[in-house]
């Protein structure tokens, strides 16, 4: 029994060593090389902090860009999918409770025509993109409310859309908090 015992604990203590105190030191001191020191990338609007670039946040206000749905209501203190699948009912009616409430606040748009980034939630729950396609759907409520014409909010899209990492790996992208301050500058 000694025989087993003993290398376990020794083991155990080791993993918890490297696991609990020398990993997370090795993961903080990496993010200390990076753009604002691992605190994340504040957006700035009139030199005033309005939020950090990598963390989905809520905008509910019809003459702004809606980003993904989350499942822990953008709250960046722990972020969470939903863990329900895609055949569970509770996470359908989810799913078309967003349908609805999309289609009401973007008359015109057909159901077809939504894209799926726009009513599920991503894994993290704090996706801070949607598609160029989710962003152009939402183009003419936008231009309604914000009395602009529709060519321009496509090329505000298009100067702000960010390309796949390294041109090949992902497809073209759009951070809503960017977007969202440039359509303030309109």
């Amino acid at each position: 029994m000694r025989t087993y015992i003993l290398p376990s604990l020794k083991l155990t203590l080791v993993l918890i060593i490297v696991c609990s105190v020398l990993y997370p030191l090795l993961i903080s001191a990496i993010g200390k090389f990076t753009h604002d020191d691992g605190a994340g990338v504040k957006a700035y609007e009139h030199g005033l902090v309005v939020g950090y670039e990598n963390v989905g946040q809520k905008f509910i206000a019809d003459t702004y860009f809606q980003g993904r749905p989350s499942a822990v209501d953008y709250n960046a203190a722990g972020s969470a999918g939903s863990n329900k699948g895609p055949s569970n009912p509770d996470y359908l009616k989810i799913v078309q409770e967003r349908i609805d409430t999309f289609l009401i606040h973007n008359p015109g748009i057909k159901k077809s025509e939504i894209p799926s980034d726009l009513v599920t939630a991503s894994g993290s729950g704090l996706d801070p993109h949607i598609s160029i396609q989710a962003a152009k759907v939402q183009v003419p409520r936008i231009a309604k409310l914000r009395n602009r014409t529709e060519k321009e909010i496509y090329q505000l899209i298009d100067k702000v859309k960010e390309e796949p990492m390294l041109s090949v790996f992902g497809p073209e992208r759009i951070n809503v908090l960017k977007l969202n301050i440039a359509l303030n500058t309109l």
